[in-house]
């Protein structure tokens, strides 16, 4: 166990205006793992703390137990209609490109772009929507045919 590694994630973790309820959020650390468990409230949550995690001297891995506790009246009807009008708004990311699945809160994404930018932009998108658990990421890179 590394109390000072686990310590210093905490104060990362805690001082995140991203995370709501930071000690809703247990960790764990050993030779440069830290192991995040407990509950948040979204996935933008869920990977504020992972990415907080990564920051700190001295963690090699993180691994990402955190669940994301949906509110039981969001419906995946309406994520996915929230996700499919973040894309649209998006000038970043191709219109119609993109084809998206929801399923117990959980997104697929699927589709062929253009950059790699697209499907970095398409990803940050839904992870903001509410209710979207994890995320699912099957965009690719057209590749260019032979000339």
């Amino acid at each position: 166990m590394n109390t000072q590694l686990e310590d210093d994630v905490r104060g990362a973790i805690a001082s995140d205006s991203r995370i709501l309820d930071p000690i809703d959020i247990a960790v764990e650390g050993d030779d440069g793992v830290i192991v995040l468990r407990g509950n948040v409230r979204n996935f933008k949550q869920r990977r504020a703390a992972v990415e907080d995690a990564k920051r700190i001297v001295g963690v090699n891995e993180v691994v990402d137990e955190l669940v994301v506790h949906l509110r039981d009246d969001v419906w995946d009807d309406e994520i996915r209609g929230a996700a499919i009008q973040s894309l649209i708004w998006d000038a970043g990311v191709p219109a119609g490109k993109i084809e998206v699945k929801v399923h117990d809160g959980w997104v697929t994404l699927t589709g062929t772009v253009d950059y790699e930018s697209q499907i970095d932009a398409a990803f940050d998108d839904v992870s903001m929507i509410k209710g979207v658990g994890g995320i699912t990421n099957k965009i690719k890179v057209a590749t260019p045919g032979p000339e």
